[in-house]
């Protein structure tokens, strides 16, 4: 597969937009019109929203944000943060930027300043659908549920050839249950889902 620049940001993040715009005009899920929204582009380009969903997605691998996720959530295991982080780009590039640089903005989120306290957290903020948009939309035009993944491997070795994969730095790790510690370090968030 021939290398060429990666999708822009502009281009990502216009996508993302666009699938939110309609998701809100015709209470679709996110997910599904991304999927079509997609499977309407070059199969090359499909691969490229997906290196950069990697990209965003890998940003927010870090325990400040784990924690806020954590406090949303009611807790929150590695699948659920992988969840999250998706979440967090599907509710587009204002919110996904604002949570990069400080993830205590959440408490204004209209999704968590309406969650009730317990079990129950803001689905939309966990979305594990998101994940998989760029492999339905590659099936939807192939017919092949494995042609992605296929495709993904190769694209992705040409990419990014001499990536190292070690371990990313997640920043200063805290202990998310130590109330004081949440507190000071997201007193928004804390003050929202710790009990005085």
């Amino acid at each position: 597969m021939e290398q060429s620049a990666p999708m822009d940001t502009d281009t990502f993040w216009d996508t993302v937009e666009a699938a939110r715009t309609e998701a809100a005009s015709t209470g679709e899920a996110l997910d599904g019109i991304l999927v079509r929204h997609l499977a309407g582009k070059p199969l090359r380009e499909i691969l490229e929203f997906q290196e950069r969903f990697d990209v965003w997605h890998d940003a927010l691998y870090r325990w400040d944000v784990w924690a806020a996720a954590y406090l949303i959530g009611g807790g929150c295991s590695d699948d659920s943060f992988m969840d999250f982080r998706a979440g967090v780009i599907a509710q587009g590039r204002h919110w996904y930027e604002r949570v990069a640089e400080a993830p205590d903005c959440l408490a204004s989120h209209p999704l968590v300043a309406s969650a009730p306290r317990g079990p129950e957290r803001p689905e939309d903020l966990f979305y594990e659908a998101v994940h998989y948009v760029a492999a339905k939309a590659y099936e939807r035009i192939t017919g092949d549920e494995d042609a992605f993944y296929d495709a993904w491997r190769d694209f992705e070795a040409a990419a990014r050839p001499d990536t190292d994969r070690g371990e990313p730095d997640m920043g200063e790790d805290f202990d998310f249950d130590d109330d004081q510690e949440m507190a000071r370090r997201l007193p928004r968030l804390a003050a929202l889902f710790i009990e005085a």
